[in-house]
């Protein structure tokens, strides 16, 4: 449902959401010792999944942020982990995610590297540069396809049309209590499809206005439940059906949750309200319960918000 841009908090609603970006931004730029190759306080495969999500937030910060202070901090510690020798090894821990990850590693590699370990990856994966066909799921096709693309590899995927199609989110019919990983699927067939809001994925005005009832209706839902990490990916997913979600009401309510949510250290403290670390809890625990959901947070308010900036 629509409605007329308000002020609310302590500001207006745009600048409330850059409010809420720049505690995320902050909080990730200060903790990326987790992230650092010599910190061994993180079980390998998580760590390796953290540190492929911190390189897509590094490359989307780069293309949006350019001269944000907070970006240096990031990209070099990306470009740290790249350059690890030993992390192409960590990728192969757990074998079933290893060509998902290894895709990732070389799709995501900082510009301009030269050391050659992520093509040494890329070339195990994708024999003489073609990349196989890979997973039954059309969804699980469709980020495969979004990754080979990036690393430059040739493939024989269908089109993103044909791939969308055939998705979830093409036949959705709503039904509550939402299954989370459903859930999950909407927002991640999204990003892949406008490649993070800098493609348009060409929909129809009547096929877009649906997907965003769909996401609309998603997005009240988890607000509700407080499921602040799908708060944070449905948000961004409303900017990406070209909504501003700054004068929706369900986007006003997802900024509304993430801000009561966000500590004063600029963290989203869990990916859902009952997941928030008590007092006791270490600082690697609270880095671990909060990095997923505060690094959605920074992506999704950079994202809408270069986007509000282009209207």
């Amino acid at each position: 449902m629509t409605g007329t841009a308000t002020t609310y908090a302590d500001g207006t609603a745009t600048g409330d959401l850059e409010r809420l970006s720049a505690g995320a931004r902050r909080w990730i730029s200060d903790n990326l010792e987790y992230l650092d190759p010599s910190y061994s306080g993180l079980p390998v495969t998580p760590k390796v999944k953290a540190c492929l999500e911190l390189a897509q937030l590094c490359a989307i910060w780069t293309r949006l942020r350019p001269d944000d202070e907070d970006l240096a901090k990031v990209a070099a510690t990306v470009r740290k982990i790249w350059h690890d020798p030993n992390f192409p090894r960590q990728l192969t821990a757990m074998p079933k995610y290893y060509r998902a990850y290894g895709l990732a590693f070389g799709a995501l590699a900082p510009p301009g590297l030269t050391d050659g370990r992520h093509w040494a990856v890329l070339e195990e994966l994708a024999p003489g540069g073609r990349f196989p066909l890979y997973g039954k799921l059309p969804h699980v096709r469709l980020e495969t396809r979004y990754y080979a693309e990036r690393a430059g590899l040739r493939h024989d995927f269908p089109s993103y049309r044909e791939l969308y199609e055939s998705t979830l989110l093409a036949d959705w019919t709503t039904t509550y209590p939402v299954d989370i990983e459903d859930a999950y699927v909407i927002t991640h067939i999204l990003f892949h499809l406008t490649d993070f809001g800098a493609r348009d994925p060409g929909f129809a005005d009547d096929e877009r206005r649906r997907i965003f009832r769909i996401v609309d209706e998603l997005t009240t839902h988890f607000v509700e439940i407080d499921y602040w990490d799908l708060v944070g990916e449905l948000l961004l997913s409303q900017s990406l059906v070209g909504e501003d979600p700054t004068r929706t009401r369900s986007g006003l309510a997802a900024m509304r949750n993430l801000l009561e949510a966000q500590m004063p250290s600029g963290a989203i403290p869990g990916r859902f309200a009952a997941q928030r670390p008590p007092e006791s809890a270490s600082a690697v625990e609270v880095f671990r319960k909060a990095y997923h959901t505060t690094l959605v947070t920074a992506m999704a308010t950079m994202i809408t918000l270069s986007a509000l900036r282009g209207r």
